[in-house]
């Protein structure tokens, strides 16, 4: 795939793979992915090991190995901008970071149910597109969310029916 964001999230992702993490691809970059389908990412979400209470505790807590993270982040040259978004940016590519562990509660997704991918060396999750359904769903009844993305989501949920029909 020839997508200069899928291409920054495998390099991230190698050297998560260093440290012990496997990440799951999210957002509309690992929408592209599965679609095939531009959606004019304009940032890059990964999500990794956490609490499942998610952001009801500290944002320095609530993620398992956050200072790993944040030193191999730094390493790599990203900006730590938002503790609470666990939010870097380097170059104007804004890298978010979520909790995996929040999915079944948020959208019913359930963690042994995601696919482990391979390129290379790497290893990554990635959700399929009815998972994707459930996940944007749940983002749409999100109050933040729907304030704050214009509607991105019901567009996404709409192209996700039509495809699994």
């Amino acid at each position: 795939m020839n997508n200069p964001k899928f291409n920054v999230f495998l390099h991230i992702t190698r050297e998560l793979n260093e440290i012990g993490i496997v990440p799951l691809l999210m957002g509309s970059v690992g929408l592209e992915v599965v679609t095939g389908k531009s959606w004019n990412a304009q940032d890059l979400d990964i999500h990794v090991p956490g609490d499942e209470r998610g952001w009801e505790i500290p944002p320095e807590s609530n993620i398992h190995n956050w200072n790993d993270i944040v030193s191999m982040m730094n390493a790599m040259e990203y900006t730590l901008i938002d503790l609470h978004e666990h939010e870097f940016k380097k170059q104007g590519l804004s890298v978010e970071f979520g909790i995996i562990d929040t999915l079944p509660g948020f959208a019913g997704v359930l963690l042994e149910d995601l696919e482990m991918l391979q390129e290379g060396e790497v290893n990554y999750y990635l959700l399929n597109q009815a998972q994707y359904l459930k996940v944007y769903e749940a983002s749409a009844e999100d109050s933040y969310r729907a304030d704050n993305n214009n509607n991105k989501d019901l567009r996404k949920i709409d192209f996700l029916k039509r495809m699994n029909q």
